[in-house]
């Protein structure tokens, strides 16, 4: 149950956050700029409002998990940090001498509180309706990109990512006590994951008891992982498992297994939209999304930037359907011809490939036709792929020796892109596309979002609400300052 008003704090320590806690603070300025009880509008509908015992905050839950983001820790470390961290507890509206929440809550508030409630857009609507408000947000331009996320359970067998992150923990406990070499259990030997989780749990239970250096933060942080990673197992939410994770291409020889966000960034550095996809997705088939997503949180948009996968016919004609400006390059495979096909392959601007329905990339390419006249570019997939594809009805012929896919190039086609990205305006508006590649870069690095911290898409898109929410507000916070 959740009440009905928020009570009044009268404890009387409250006045040590005016000691401790600077003006500049950026848990401060966020309070401050933030009006948080949206939150408690959308979640109402999750809870019963007058039966059973009080509930935690919804608005304090929701903060623990932006404090989640803005510091990349582990449920049980941002927990721990909690305890002793005045700018945290100032930041969650407790008292100084309040208990923190068992970091358990924290699952099953991401679990039962956030299903179905598209967290993603409201999160992303808040902050833009604060940079219109502020008058950040002049330009009617967006960029538009797609960053990719690993899955947090890499492409390894679940004794391999067990094994990996025991080892983690033994390397931190020996390099701070050497004492503990050889007090650690046998390594098992099979190939039974159970064995392996009995194993982990003798390394948990070992350094808790008999280590001196438990509670180090180079060893407990360690520790944590390797516990939510036991966790995730046995609760059945390794990659294995995970229905959502996918491969997705970096080029045509590198990949990687996750996730990826599509983004809508202003140019004033503020993201306007995102859509979490699997990794395999093209980037251009969510330029419409984007634009239309940007478009409802009250945002005017002119003009769009983006990089060649953005240049398919379907988007052309989208943009001058509704009086857009699209600065994207042409590529002349992604220009198809008017010809129709059964079954449409997406293109990994990347790669400079093909991928097939299925998510599998193209081997090889070559070129055929004579130059005077319109040639063709044919792409080879692997045919032993082919034959056991779950979608090669309509695809494959059985008995085919080889699968291909071809693309005839025709340059005339998009004559009047073609004539646009020659001009001295096309090459001005191109060179701001950098932006979105630093904000990528921002995402990924200080914010952890280089790599999942849970499985499945859901999970996916609660991390990228959150991050994208502090890094929007943070851009909007040196706005404001720029303009003092």
């Amino acid at each position: 149950m959740i009440a009905k008003q928020e009570t009044l704090n009268l404890s009387p320590y409250m006045a040590l956050y005016d000691l401790l806690i600077p003006k500049d603070n950026m848990l401060r300025q966020i309070n401050e700029l933030v009006d948080f009880s949206f939150i408690l509008e959308e979640l109402q509908s999750k809870y019963c409002l007058d039966n059973g015992r009080n509930a935690i905050p919804p608005i304090r839950m929701f903060k623990y998990l932006l404090l989640k983001a803005i510091h990349d820790l582990s449920d049980a470390d941002l927990v721990e940090r909690s305890k002793y961290d005045m700018s945290f507890k100032y930041f969650l509206d407790m008292a100084p001498e309040d208990d923190v929440i068992d970091s358990s809550s924290l699952t099953k508030f991401r679990r039962l509180r956030l299903q179905d409630m598209n967290l993603l857009d409201v999160l992303i609507q808040k902050t833009v309706e604060i940079a219109l408000e502020k008058g950040l947000l002049l330009s009617k331009i967006v960029i538009v990109d797609a960053t990719h996320t690993k899955a947090r359970y890499n492409q390894k067998s679940p004794k391999e990512f067990l094994q990996e992150k025991s080892k983690n923990v033994r390397k931190a406990v020996y390099q701070l006590n050497k004492e503990m070499v050889g007090k650690f259990p046998t390594k098992p030997i099979s190939n039974e994951i159970t064995e392996e989780l009995d194993y982990c749990r003798q390394v948990v239970e070992i350094v808790e008891t008999q280590s001196k250096v438990a509670q180090i933060p180079a060893v407990k942080e360690k520790l944590n992982v390797l516990k939510e990673v036991m966790d995730d197992y046995e609760n059945q939410l390794s990659y294995s498992n995970d229905p959502d994770a996918r491969v997705g291409h970096k080029s045509a020889d590198s990949s990687f297994f996750g996730f990826k966000t599509h983004l809508a960034m202003s140019d004033e550095r503020i993201i306007t939209a995102a859509v979490v996809t699997t990794g395999e997705k093209s980037d251009g088939a969510y330029l419409q999304e984007l634009i239309e997503k940007t478009r409802a949180t009250g945002m005017l948009v002119d003009q769009v930037i983006g990089d060649t996968a953005y240049s398919g016919k379907e988007n052309l004609d989208y943009a001058k359907a509704e009086q857009l400006q699209l600065i994207s390059k042409l590529h002349p495979v992604i220009t198809n011809g008017s010809g129709q096909r059964k079954i449409e392959f997406d293109y990994n601007k990347d790669a400079q490939r093909f991928v097939c329905p299925a998510g599998h990339l193209a081997t090889h390419k070559r070129r055929t036709g004579k130059k005077s006249a319109n040639q063709s570019l044919t792409f080879h997939f692997d045919i032993e792929n082919c034959k056991v594809c779950p979608m090669r009805e309509g695809c494959y012929k059985e008995g085919a020796k080889s699968k291909t896919y071809n693309v005839t190039i025709q340059s005339t086609t998009h004559q009047t892109q073609a004539a646009f990205q020659e001009t001295a305006e096309f090459k001005e508006l191109a060179k701001n596309r950098y932006k979105i590649e630093a904000k990528n870069s921002e995402l990924k690095n200080p914010h952890g979002f280089k790599t999942a911290k849970s499985a499945g898409l859901f999970g996916m898109e609660i991390q990228g609400a959150t991050t994208i929410f502090v890094v929007n507000l943070k851009r909007i916070m040196k706005l404001l300052n720029a303009k003092e």
